[in-house]
């Protein structure tokens, strides 16, 4: 790849993303009321979004051989009560990723 073709890709992605971030600012600006839907979507998006990531992380996981899921349920359970008592997605991300890696790669070998 050109490095003139490599700054286009980086200059098309950065204007797509640029573009994302103030369409709403654009399309939503205080003027008028948002419509009801997209208020709906608002609220209901984002939990089924993490249900989702959630569903696709397990889906390979092998619940008849050992350690039958132990490690996936363990780090699911200890995000989302982290994240309930904090309320703060990096640090329940963060810390149920270094969990994660831990129990893989010490303790369920």
């Amino acid at each position: 790849m050109t490095p003139q073709k490599a700054f286009a890709m980086i200059a098309v992605a950065a204007l797509c993303t640029f573009a994302t971030r103030v369409a709403p600012f654009l399309l939503f600006n205080g003027k008028k009321p948002i419509p009801p839907i997209v208020r709906y979507l608002g609220e209901t998006l984002p939990p089924a979004v993490i249900a989702l990531l959630v569903i696709y992380c397990v889906k390979s996981v092998d619940w008849l051989a050992v350690p039958h899921g132990a490690p996936e349920l363990l780090c699911i359970a200890v995000v989302a009560l982290l994240h309930v008592w904090k309320r703060n997605n990096l640090l329940s991300i963060g810390i149920g990723t270094i969990l994660y890696m831990f129990l893989v790669q010490g303790i369920f070998v």
